[in-house]
């Protein structure tokens, strides 16, 4: 797709609008790393390829909203996937704060069950949250994840996810509460999580 300029681009990819069987879409392309060996390089972009498609899906089955997977090609690193019509939830809280509290509730909603099913996403921050044209949470990017994740994994989750909203949205502290109250709502044993949260926290502050 080299004469088609990207519509997003990220540290190890590029967005690209394009169609898939007459549906709109997006095509990521995770793009060569010169500075790492050609075939080091190439089985680095396959395993990442497959392993974002496989967290999509089995994200999608937990009931959390991701985009559909339409195709993947190992040859070209690339995943095409559902257009999600909507809005980026950092973009939605800085335009309409007065909408937090229910996006906040669906977001908590959806990180616990996220995490009830065994997955954490890597970087769950606003940016990589959209709030769907239907009212859904749809979660995008997950590059950074992993299966089988363990409570340091889905501490470090939530700890970023607070950290994005210090950052991003600081006049929403109250709308964050309760998204951890909806979090821990939903959350199996939600008790263990938030002690490895004030753990990474207490890390924090003394490194």
């Amino acid at each position: 797709m080299d004469d088609i300029a990207p519509i997003a681009k990220g540290a190890e990819a590029e967005i690209y609008a394009t169609h898939f069987l007459g549906r709109d879409a997006l095509v990521k392309v995770r793009s060569p790393k010169r500075y790492r060996v050609s075939g080091l390089d190439s089985e680095i972009r396959s395993f990442r390829t497959k392993n974002e498609a496989r967290l999509i899906r089995e994200a999608r089955r937990a009931g959390v909203r991701t985009p559909v997977i339409y195709d993947i090609d190992l040859e070209k690193f690339s995943i095409t996937m559902e257009n999600i019509r909507g809005t980026k939830i950092k973009d939605k809280l800085e335009q309409n704060p007065s909408s937090a509290t229910d996006i906040c509730v669906m977001i908590g909603e959806a990180a616990a069950d996220l995490h009830n099913s065994g997955i954490c996403h890597g970087d769950l921050t606003t940016s990589n949250m959209i709030l769907t044209e239907d009212g859904k949470i749809c979660l995008i990017d997950f590059s950074m994840g992993k299966t089988n994740a363990e409570l340091e994994d889905m501490g470090v989750d939530m700890h970023l996810l607070k950290r994005s909203f210090v950052s991003a949205h600081p006049d929403l502290s109250e709308a964050f509460s309760r998204l951890m109250k909806s979090y821990t709502e939903t959350k199996n044993e939600p008790e263990k999580l938030l002690r490895k949260i004030e753990e990474i926290e207490g890390r924090g502050r003394y490194t």
